[in-house]
């Protein structure tokens, strides 16, 4: 059975702003809370109740402090070896992170970033969620615009966002063939037109730029049945619609999905996706983001998460920018060991789906429009096996440098991305790894990077502007008002994990 994360910890009186076992976005089942990782929730535990109790705190107040924050990173530290750079002082007191790590002192683009806006998720009809037998309950709140703006503006320090897209498709007329505008066009969770209504509101409230949205449509939206094939005025015009109306700023593709009923899915570089690449670069968009790993949305479509068509759509577009959601991670099936299910393996430090990722690169070195990012990537393998990611940060800056890696989060399936947000702060591949495996440190400046400066470049955002307008906006004073009434990070996570664990 599944649980809320929010709801499981409450249950059992366990509050932390990390994560201790991982959550799952609805994209995959959720795993088993390993014995390492109910180490480190037991620690966290230990720990956070005897300094809450010597500094005459709540735990619970405690554990929404940056001392909290490092009493988890310090428990992780003691299971898994240091991973991260934690002081002693810091979990007794803040002004030793505060001084360690200043807030703002990274500009922070996070681009792929989700809410519902109170619907009730659409995974949970669809096919291979009733082929798992489960019957799963809506907590609309938790997946708000209202708690995605707290989540994301007010309790982390994300300055800009991309509204990412999940499967969907917009009806484009009624049946009697009048075009539909708004809440009528439908298209799932979180359409194009609400992205972008989401997105106005956001900039428009900020006085600055702080959203971009994409655009939920891919080569097989739109199916003419009869004649099996892609009913190409259908998809124009929706093209039309959201480049024109919605003024998105990237596509977003899944793959694995058939929100058109065509039948199957289709590929990166079938000829479908060829047409389509022309017709949306006639319209300005060169830039698309696909969902690759984390294939559960179909059993017999999930192959095609597989990242192996990105090799030649890229090579055959170089004026196309290509960036792989989740760097690819695979996860099997079943519920087995992380690393089982990943066919991770220690000498070498590959898994899948990743693996297949870095050869494409390892065979185009002058290739350069293919970017990793590493929402639901990082996170969870830090969560799952400190080691595993430092394995994956290492080969993505080893094989596409660090001007071709993207901060994600795939918030707010995860709640506010302070926590991932101060673990890669924190976060450093060890000294034997990079001996060994020919990676890198990664320095402060590799992380402004990732953290926004690359994504940045790809969106067309001078960072200096927002930058500087960022003290004086309607979005920071709404932050300052909402921590003068008492707004403190919630750490929950709005994920699901198995009940039991």
């Amino acid at each position: 059975m599944w649980i809320r994360k929010n709801e499981r910890d409450a249950r059992k009186g366990v509050i932390s702003p990390v994560p201790t076992q991982l959550v799952s976005n609805e994209e995959y089942i959720p795993r088993p809370q390993t014995a390492k990782q109910k180490q480190v929730e037991h620690l966290i535990g230990e720990l956070s109740a005897e300094r809450a109790r010597k500094l005459n705190m709540d735990r619970r107040a405690f554990l929404s402090t940056s001392m909290g924050l490092a009493t988890c990173f310090l428990a992780s530290n003691k299971v898994w070896g240091n991973n991260f750079d934690v002081e002693e002082a810091e979990t007794w007191e803040p002004a030793a992170s505060a001084e360690k790590w200043p807030k703002g002192e990274y500009f922070v683009l996070d681009v792929q970033a989700h809410f519902t806006d109170g619907w009730a998720l659409d995974f949970r009809n669809m096919e291979f969620v009733r082929n798992m037998g489960f019957e799963l309950s809506n907590d609309k709140d938790s997946y708000s615009f209202k708690n995605f703006v707290k989540e994301m503006f007010f309790d982390s320090e994300t300055d800009c966002v991309v509204l990412s897209g999940v499967p969907g498709r917009e009806n484009g007329r009624d049946a009697q063939g009048k075009a539909l505008e708004g809440r009528a066009r439908g298209g799932g969770p979180l359409p194009s037109w609400l992205m972008a209504e989401a997105r106005d509101e956001i900039n428009r409230v900020a006085g600055s730029r702080r959203a971009f949205s994409q655009g939920n449509l891919a080569p097989n939206h739109y199916w003419d049945r009869v004649n099996n094939r892609p009913d190409k005025p259908a998809l124009l015009e929706q093209m039309d619609r959201e480049v024109s109306q919605y003024k998105i700023a990237s596509w977003k593709w899944y793959c694995h999905t058939d929100p058109g009923r065509s039948g199957g899915g289709f590929q990166m570089d079938d000829e479908n996706a060829f047409w389509f690449y022309e017709e949306s670069k006639k319209r300005g968009i060169k830039l698309i983001s696909c969902h690759k790993g984390y294939s559960y949305q179909s059993r017999t479509l999930g192959h095609l998460a597989n990242p192996k068509d990105i090799e030649k759509a890229a090579l055959a577009h170089p004026d196309f920018q290509f960036v792989v959601y989740h760097s690819a991670l695979k996860h099997g099936p079943f519920e087995q060991e992380w690393e089982t299910n990943n066919q991770y393996d220690p000498t070498t430090g590959d898994f899948a789906w990743h693996n297949v990722l870095m050869d494409i690169k390892k065979r185009n070195p002058k290739m350069n429009n293919v970017y990793c990012e590493i929402g639901s990537f990082f996170g969870p393998l830090v969560i799952a096996n400190p080691v595993m990611a430092m394995h994956g940060m290492g080969k993505n800056l080893k094989y596409y440098g660090v001007d071709r890696v993207l901060w994600g989060t795939d918030c707010i399936w995860w709640g506010s991305p302070q926590w991932v947000i101060d673990a890669f702060k924190r976060f450093q591949i060890s000294d034997e790894l990079c001996a060994r495996y020919g990676y890198r440190k990664i320095t402060r400046q590799d992380k402004a990077k990732i953290f926004g400066l690359n994504a940045a470049r790809l969106y067309g955002l001078d960072v200096k502007k927002p930058r500087k307008a960022l003290p004086a906006d309607a979005l920071d004073q709404l932050k300052t008002a909402y921590l003068d009434r008492g707004g403190a990070l919630s750490a929950e996570a709005y994920g699901w994990v198995r009940d039991g664990d």
